[in-house]
């Protein structure tokens, strides 16, 4: 459509430039500071959405509010760290999942760089915002025509206030900060799917047996494949520059192409943090999941233990008054952090007999009965069933109301209900999650070949759900949540 129909089919006039505005368009630096003023704004909210990701990652990977502690900022005290980590450390107040390490356990003592650095990282990047910001803000208030008449003296000037310079600059700025904020999402992300670093959930964050979903495997690659381009992206495009008109224009800002790279990485990074909120929910409810699972069966496994082994042993009626039953749980909750990539069958059988060392231990030699080793194996059978059957219990019971909000801080339970109840992206499990085939890709039958009847044949794919997120993002629907987080913290 050419710009003659649009402004027809839209029933609006072209505008009639007088005389030098076409020029002024065109040779000044109105257009490309527009452009800049539009992804500017845009960064800024989604660098406020990269503090509250990471709120929301240091409660999925249960880690601690230590690291944003206003003692750490007040002792080195850069603008943007102070802010930043008063946001994060204001975002997790009243979260469950958080944690308070002393050292006396073989956890790790400090959490991974990816979260426990946030600050530190994201400090920097929002102070070149600002500067960005600033730059962006006084071209947008400048007269930058040329000649220039000064009313005062009535003398006409001619200089190069039409260098758009500081344009791209700032530009530049913001493209390395999109970069960096892109960095840090994509190790949360790598560390919440990936079981040897995300502190006891599954293999791609499925909540099905892993040898059978891979749920957020795609999303994995996915994020791995827009950081790369966002590196790319972050070089500079000032220093390209080649001489022209014979000489005369021997430098040249390209701010306007800066500006459009700029506006290229902004997307490319929403699309990265919707693939980040939507793994992250997910993250979120799975630990919501595991802490109902571990109330359920408690009773239950000390129940067992009591039963199978009471002429062996004085086991008091509370786990907290007898060593045994205490040392049974607490290496349950161990071995099941540990077992993650198996499947739930296996799994609570390898668990189980891993146990058996502590029963054997505590057990008096004069107190056992000669059937001890059959009643030490009745009870790893029966244990193992039990947690079976509470896993699955507990998982199709969350899986039919999940609801993680009793678990989170202020600011993670506001971006979880957007997301969860306003943009309906659900708890994703296998029934969530449509895979059509060839013949299913033009929507009149299902994968499994029955004739489909719904609206959107293919909106239940891990990508859609993404889309969702994403299109909220660029609609500016997400960000009203997002600043209410923002100005609760303040």
């Amino acid at each position: 459509m050419t710009a003659a129909e649009a402004l027809a089919a839209a029933g609006m006039a072209p505008v009639k430039l007088m005389a030098k505005e076409g020029l002024a368009i065109v040779n000044g630096t109105a257009v490309s500071a527009g452009v800049a003023s539009l992804a500017i704004w845009e960064t800024h909210q989604l660098a406020v959405l990269a503090q509250l990701l990471t709120c929301m990652s240091v409660e999925a990977l249960c880690g601690t509010d230590e690291s944003f502690d206003p003692v750490i900022a007040r002792v080195r005290p850069h603008p943007g760290q102070i802010d930043c980590s008063n946001n994060i450390y204001r975002f997790l107040e009243n979260s469950k999942l958080v944690y308070h390490n002393d050292g006396k356990n073989d956890l790790l003592r400090q959490d991974r760089y990816s979260i426990r650095t946030a600050s530190q990282w994201l400090g920097p990047v929002l102070e070149d915002l600002v500067l960005a910001h600033q730059q962006v803000e006084i071209e947008l208030n400048s007269v930058t025509d040329n000649p220039i008449i000064d009313r005062e003296s009535g003398r006409v000037l001619h200089g190069g206030n039409f260098q758009a310079k500081a344009i791209t600059s700032a530009m530049e700025k913001v493209r390395q900060a999109i970069q960096s904020i892109g960095r840090l999402l994509f190790c949360q992300c790598t560390e919440l799917v990936n079981p040897a670093t995300n502190r006891g959930l599954p293999p791609n964050l499925t909540a099905e047996d892993p040898s059978v979903s891979w749920v957020m495997k795609a999303v994995d690659i996915m994020i791995a494949a827009l950081q790369s381009e966002l590196g790319f992206l972050a070089n500079p495009v000032g220093s390209h520059v080649q001489t022209a008109e014979m000489g005369n224009q021997a430098l040249n800002s390209l701010a306007l192409i800066s500006a459009r790279y700029t506006h290229t990485a902004v997307d490319i990074l929403a699309q990265l943090v919707a693939a980040h909120l939507l793994a992250v929910c997910q993250a979120l409810d799975l630990r919501a999941l595991n802490l109902g699972f571990w109330g359920r069966l408690e009773p239950l496994l000390m129940q067992a233990t009591r039963q199978a082994f009471a002429t062996d042993c004085d086991i008091e009626e509370a786990r907290k008054d007898h060593p045994m039953l205490s040392e049974v749980w607490s290496s349950f909750l161990v071995r099941f952090e540990q077992t993650t990539r198996m499947d739930a069958d296996g799994r609570f059988r390898t668990i189980m007999e891993s146990l058996q060392p502590i029963i054997i231990r505590h057990i008096k030699g004069g107190q056992c009965s000669g059937t001890f080793l059959l009643d030490l194996k009745d009870w790893t059978d029966t244990c193992a069933s039990t947690c079976l059957q509470a896993f699955e219990t507990s998982t199709d019971d969350y899986s039919m109301h999940p609801d993680a909000k009793p678990h989170l801080g202020i600011a993670s339970q506001r971006i979880y209900v957007f997301v969860r109840e306003t943009l309906q992206v659900p708890f994703l499990r296998a029934t969530h999650i449509r895979t059509p085939n060839s013949e299913a890709v033009d929507g009149s039958v299902e994968p499994n070949g029955e004739e489909y009847h719904g609206s959107n044949p293919c909106s239940n794919t891990v990508g859609s759900y993404i889309s969702t997120i994403y299109e909220a993002l660029r609609s500016g629907e997400l960000y009203g949540p997002a600043m209410e987080c923002l100005r609760d913290a303040q």
